[in-house]
């Protein structure tokens, strides 16, 4: 998952000696995990096959793309994740996460010449151009479960057995989505944006298989593995000792998601209480907070209903944050729209609260930074209906 390491695909001169089964003695197949970096596509880290014989050494890697390419963000938004497969000489391959920083341990893996023969066949039919383009799932195929599945279909079925992790919380290890908030904790806005983007299809009970996917985790359960009732790793070796955390610090308290909702509330708190006072809406601080919370809905809308990509529905942020919330964000400055403005406030606080009442509940965990704007929403809902309905009323009166 590293861009612009490489650029040959398929180095078939390189690794043709490779395909006879007949292996030499001295042929080694290793896991080489690349510990996270400071990019927030390196933070679960990175894993690749290591395969080394007299007359070759070189990586195979499951996670390689190009940021170059056309619409790319766009295609990927939509789920059209197309990565492939490649190949490129261990000591290139090796020496661009060096210059990174990061912590590189290579698993020599502990196989009969029969497995390892079939390993490397499995890896190099990958290579094949007709096989290497993949559809990429960031927790179900990606860098490092699609070699830890081809490492399973080269032994025995069932003889495999990945170690617990230990080095880290039971709490973090217990859904897709927390695992991500251990490795992302010093990236809250790219969580933030991970838990606003995608839905309760990353929340449910995961076990070790699962946990593999981020390459991390899988280091440690494959140096605890077992195949046949044998250790699986054979030997395992430091290539860039020293080295520990190539992430960037922690964000500032101040900068983070958590710190802009807060003072976000705090100025709704002290709005809503002013307005209140003198039956006057703060027209412009609901446009600005029902504008922003409906390009979020509208981003929800795409990710939901036109993006492919399977963890984003059902999203129950939805009854959030929708399109509707531009209701109020421009009909508020149109006077003939006042009561268009005042049913969308009636709905969206009987919605807004529902959700929120029903939360604990729900299949679904939330960023802790959406609470305080969850109320924001409520109270300005609640104030615009107060003000108005008393307003109606003493006219009447």
């Amino acid at each position: 998952m590293i861009r612009h390491i490489y650029r040959i695909l398929c180095l078939l001169a390189f690794v043709c000696p490779l395909r006879s089964l007949a292996l030499p003695a001295d042929t080694t197949v290793s896991f080489t995990i690349f510990y996270p970096g400071p990019d927030i596509y390196e933070l679960e880290g990175h894993a690749a096959l290591h395969i080394t014989t007299p007359q070759a050494d070189y990586a195979v890697s499951f996670g390689t793309f190009d940021f170059e390419q056309p619409n790319f963000v766009y295609r990927f938004v939509k789920g059209e994740t197309d990565y492939w497969a490649a190949a490129a000489p261990w000591q290139y391959f090796k020496d661009a996460y060096t210059r990174q920083g990061r912590r590189i341990v290579d698993l020599q893996l502990n196989l009969t010449p029969q497995q390892k023969a079939r390993l490397i066949e499995l890896s190099l039919d990958n290579l094949r151009p007709e096989n290497r383009v993949y559809r990429y799932n960031y927790v179900k195929d990606n860098c490092a479960t699609r070699p830890l599945g081809l490492l399973k279909k080269a032994i025995a079925p069932d003889s495999l057995a990945l170690a617990q992790v230990t080095n880290i919380d039971k709490e973090h290890l217990t859904t897709y989505r927390n695992v991500m908030r251990h490795f992302h904790r010093n990236y809250p806005w790219y969580q933030f944006g991970i838990d606003l983007a995608l839905g309760s299809g990353i929340d449910y009970p995961i076990g070790t298989g699962q946990q593999a996917f981020a390459p991390v985790l899988l280091a440690e359960q494959l140096q605890g593995a077992t195949i046949d009732g044998k250790p699986l790793v054979e030997h395992s070796t430091e290539i860039n000792p020293g080295a520990t955390d190539a992430t960037e610090g922690p964000t500032p308290w101040l900068l983070s998601p958590m710190s802009i909702a807060m003072w976000t509330l705090a100025v709704a708190l002290g709005l809503t209480i002013k307005d209140v006072k003198r039956l006057k809406v703060s027209r412009w601080f609901d446009s600005l907070l029902f504008g922003i919370f409906g390009l979020a809905g509208c981003l929800l809308t795409f990710l939901i209903f036109i993006s492919v990509h399977e963890a984003t529905s059902p999203n129950y942020l939805y009854l959030w944050l929708n399109p509707l919330c531009l209701v109020p964000a421009i009909f508020i400055w149109i006077k003939k729209l006042k009561n268009a403005v005042l049913c969308y406030q009636f709905v969206n606080f009987a919605l807004v609260f529902a959700m929120a009442a029903c939360w604990p509940w729900l299949p679904q965990s939330a960023n802790a930074a959406f609470i305080p704007l969850i109320i924001c929403d409520l109270m300005r809902s609640a104030s615009f209906i107060y003000i108005n309905y008393f307003k109606r009323n003493t006219k009447t009166a």
